[in-house]
């Protein structure tokens, strides 16, 4: 079965949330990077804003209202396959903080879970979800 293969980078945004020594992560159920564990983000919709669109794919992947509270980063996500890539997102990161509800994976995300920033060489992290964290932790913490 063929996917579709966009033609242009895809506008995306995430949210990234810290409590204590922890950062908030999904496990995704869905290419790219299906099985892998990574902020909860995803497509920005046609009319919507980034930071808008980060609340709302936190809300749909771990059941968590959360606020925005800043921009961490704007970076190029490039997943490569047979030559050229298969996916390029432009992905606005925010840091945020969950205001509430209850967590649970909900929506593209297997499983999300509050993960100690010590323990986050434990798990099948994505190389852009580490490199985000340590610029937000380098710039805020």
């Amino acid at each position: 079965m063929d996917r579709f293969r966009p033609k242009a980078p895809i506008p995306a945004a995430s949210a990234l949330i810290f409590r204590g020594g922890r950062v908030l992560l999904i496990r995704r159920r869905v290419p790219p990077n299906r099985g892998r564990w990574g902020l909860p983000g995803g497509a920005i919709e046609l009319g919507e804003r980034a930071r808008d669109a980060a609340v709302r794919e936190a809300g749909e992947e771990t059941g968590l209202t959360v606020a925005v509270t800043g921009l961490v980063d704007v970076i190029d996500v490039i997943v490569p396959a047979r030559g050229r890539p298969d996916f390029h997102y432009v992905l606005a990161v925010f840091r945020a903080r969950p205001v509430r509800g209850r967590l649970r994976a909900a929506s593209d995300a297997g499983e999300a879970r509050w993960v100690r920033l010590e323990d986050l060489d434990t798990l099948d992290v994505t190389e852009t979800t580490l490199a985000v964290i340590r610029t937000a932790r380098r710039r805020h913490m």
